[in-house]
């Protein structure tokens, strides 16, 4: 079994390093490491419009663990990519200061996008760094016909196509189409 996929349910040997679903008990964690990792100003962002008040799509919110903490976050939410096409949103994605560099981001990163995947999804949409992210197959082919609720660098704003053609003729205003976070665990998890 690849140890980044590893059920909540097994034990970690010390120092291992388990991707597991998130859970409502990872929320002060997520959020003190997010913090660290993009400020306040975070909140500020374009695709956090996309974000507020949702819960991340069914089965799409990851934590990385290693000797019970909290070291990495990676959520995807459900959006429509112009008119018509579904699609989800990669982000944020966050590693402890003393992990980066050493390769857990992009293993979440595969991680997910193979749960997406296998969970039937077609596309997913980011804003992020294009040297970082082409090497999963992110690129502005798929995006550059969509538009955000803000202001985005357009070079930033990237796509990849789980099932090929999926975004074909996409355009249009993306928006979001999670589900709404109801009651206060959820709103805690949505955060």
């Amino acid at each position: 079994m690849n140890q980044f996929a590893a059920p909540l349910a097994l034990a970690a040997a010390p120092g291992e390093i388990i991707i597991r679903e998130e859970s409502a008990r990872d929320f002060l964690a997520r959020e003190a490491l997010l913090d660290r990792a993009f400020g306040l100003d975070r909140w500020r962002k374009t695709c956090e419009r996309l974000r507020e008040g949702r819960l991340p799509a069914q089965g799409l919110a990851f934590s990385a663990i290693r000797d019970g903490v909290l070291i990495g976050t990676l959520r995807f939410w459900s959006v429509e990519a112009g008119e018509g096409s579904n699609a989800l949103l990669l982000g944020p994605i966050a590693v402890s200061a003393s992990l980066r560099a050493q390769g857990l981001g992009g293993k979440m990163i595969r991680h997910g996008l193979e749960r997406a995947r296998d969970l039937g999804h077609k596309a997913v949409i980011l804003v992020g760094d294009a040297p970082y992210y082409e090497r999963f197959g992110f690129a502005r082919v798929g995006a550059e016909n969509l538009d955000l609720p803000g202001p985005v660098e357009l070079a930033r704003f990237l796509a990849l196509e789980l099932q090929p053609g999926a975004l074909d003729g996409a355009r249009g205003l993306v928006r979001a189409t999670g589900a709404l976070a109801a009651t206060e665990g959820e709103r805690r998890l949505a955060a």
